[in-house]
């Protein structure tokens, strides 16, 4: 059965896997994708978007501009942790695709209302598109099937500030808008959160890179470490596996700049895959807030777990996962979409 899915991105690199990961699926239906402003502005978002929709060789997928910075306060963008433009080293040609006439937050909306109860709502980004969504149709948590959002931190230290992840970091007014709206769904259709706590389990390393250009059957094989030259840029034949190596690159040098290991945190396309299998995460209900006022924890995410607050929980927090289920998962998939785009010619 087909999952229908309405993404929303600041699409950086972990973003851009997401949605390859989304195209390699049988099972994923994009209904449309919101572009928001995050790890680059919202214009690159929406340049970087239709260049990897060209580079899947996908169909027509709406993609639609949204709001150029987060409701409140200044936008912050972080070109250090994705690169320039947002690929790392990767360089995408620009698309001739369109954007959307209709705004993110309308297209959320109208998505919504034309697939009741089966849409699911995918966000990889702050949550400013969403909120703007929320205030046009309240009703949004009625409406769509599921929410699945990657942000927050709870139980972990933040990547942004010692308390907060980035996505809530960039639009903390917004994040708050959206888990208050979302305490009106349903137990069972609760926002699943896919925090720090859990995504930063699920480390890429050069070997899976490897795997999924075998899978691929794209040559040469190339296996990156620390230490490359930063100008130096993969031959890989494979156009999909060519740009993975070099996006992704950039990734791991910035993960080991901060003493993480030569290794990149799979955020965004674990959410992914948790939208389209919720059965790979295991969860636990909490109600969830957002600081706003903390002089030294604004924007983090707190969670009551045993009920302290006397409010019902608004949100399946995932608390366990396999990684190596998901990179099975995520190899397999994507390795197998970029061998079925871009055979290799016999020898």
């Amino acid at each position: 059965m087909a999952r229908k899915i309405i993404l929303d991105v600041d699409t950086g690199i972990d973003d851009s896997l997401a949605l390859l990961y989304l195209l390699a699926s049988p099972e994923a239906e994009l209904l449309g994708i919101a572009a928001t402003a995050g790890n680059v502005p919202t214009a690159q978002v929406a340049a970087n978007t239709l260049a990897l929709l060209d580079l899947a060789r996908a169909g027509s997928v709406e993609v639609a501009a949204g709001a150029h910075g987060p409701l409140v306060v200044p936008l912050r963008t972080t070109e250090d942790t994705h690169g320039p433009q947002g690929l790392g080293y990767a360089e995408l040609p620009a698309s001739p695709r369109p954007l959307s006439d209709r705004s993110a937050a309308r297209m959320w909306v109208e998505l919504a209302r034309a697939h009741p109860g089966s849409a699911i709502g995918l966000c990889t980004g702050p949550l400013t598109n969403l909120a703007l969504a929320l205030r046009m149709e309240p009703e949004l948590p009625l409406l769509l099937d599921r929410l699945v959002v990657m942000g927050g931190a709870f139980n972990h230290p933040g990547n942004t500030t010692p308390t907060n992840e980035w996505n809530i970091h960039v639009d903390p007014e917004a994040a708050k808008e959206v888990f208050d709206a979302f305490s009106a769904a349903p137990p069972d259709r609760r926002p699943l959160v896919c925090a720090l706590d859990i995504t930063e389990s699920i480390e890429m390393r050069p070997e899976h890179l490897v795997r999924l250009a075998e899978v691929a059957h794209s040559a040469p094989l190339e296996r990156v470490a620390a230490g490359d030259a930063v100008d130096w840029r993969s031959a890989a034949g494979n156009p999909v596996v060519r740009y993975l190596v070099d996006a992704v690159r950039f990734y791991f040098d910035f993960h080991d700049g901060y003493d993480l290991g030569y290794l990149a945190h799979m955020h965004d396309p674990f959410a992914a895959a948790v939208a389209l299998d919720p059965a790979l995460a295991r969860t636990r209900p909490a109600t969830v807030d957002v600081e706003l006022t903390g002089t030294l924890t604004r924007a983090t995410t707190v969670a009551d777990w045993a009920g302290m607050w006397g409010r019902e929980p608004n949100a399946d927090i995932v608390v366990g996962t396999d990684p190596a289920v998901f990179f099975e998962r995520l190899v397999t998939r994507v390795g197998a979409l970029a061998r079925r785009l871009y055979p290799e010619p016999p020898s």
